[in-house]
């Protein structure tokens, strides 16, 4: 992951005067692609040219991504077919389930593709083979923000590891299935209503959850938490 932190002027009070509106913060962008050369010149390109955007994180997969404390960010920029065999569907409802809105970059254009993206929450379908200024028209679109803010300047990153089986809570059919539900995007009540069981039932399957990865040394103090373990430990597929 890429963790890019700026250091911004301060707005000033002139002399005898108020200050002026203040701008709003850049977009907090996240990249999520695992073809190394595209990711490094897209990411310099809007590090250098986009300044309406911060780009606080670049992930080469999909564990990366929400493994990040970076994530979520406000918006993520996705490639739609990775190495992983993670759906298009499961990782854009996942990001948005988690706040993150999507924009969906791919290097193929078939109505299947087009319509699950947009299926799942992405709010653009971007052809790798369109202008970069349409990406990022698209990109400021969908998070719904003007022009005018300071580029970022770029910092190192490293990978983050896997999480060992050891460190993985043994978890029953039911915890395991109203996690991954309620990762993807569902309140209690819709796991409790897709799972068929009570309300009641459904919350108490996710508390033991939150207890048994809380044992284990790994939060899950919020939805983000969650989606970032159910997908360290290989449910979201």
């Amino acid at each position: 992951m890429s963790s890019v932190h700026s250091d911004r002027p301060q707005a000033t009070v002139p002399p005898g005067g108020a200050a002026g509106p203040r701008a709003e913060p850049p977009i907090r962008l996240a990249i999520l692609d695992d073809h190394e050369l595209l990711l490094d010149s897209l990411a310099s390109w809007i590090e250098k040219n986009a300044p309406d955007f911060d780009l606080v994180l670049r992930a080469s997969s999909w564990l990366e991504l929400v493994h990040s404390d970076a994530f979520p960010t406000d918006l993520v920029i996705m490639d739609l077919q990775l190495k992983e065999s993670v759906s298009i569907g499961a990782r854009v409802r996942t990001c948005r389930a988690a706040g993150a809105k999507v924009v969906v970059l791919s290097a193929v254009d078939t109505p299947e593709d087009r319509d699950a993206a947009l299926a799942a929450g992405a709010l653009a379908y971007v052809t790798k083979s369109q202008p970069i200024s349409e990406l990022l028209s698209a990109a400021l679109s969908a998070a719904g923000r003007g022009a005018g803010r300071t580029a970022p300047a770029p910092t190192a990153w490293r990978p983050k590891p896997l999480i060992p089986q050891s460190a993985r809570p043994r978890l029953s059919d039911g915890e395991r299935q109203a996690l991954v539900l309620y990762a993807d995007g569902r309140t209690t009540s819709e796991v409790a209503r897709a799972m068929n069981v009570q309300y009641e039932t459904a919350k108490t399957y996710l508390r033991r959850v939150r207890e048994k990865y809380g044992k284990a040394g790994r939060p899950t103090s919020s939805r983000a938490d969650l989606i970032r373990r159910a997908a360290e430990d290989g449910y979201l597929t």
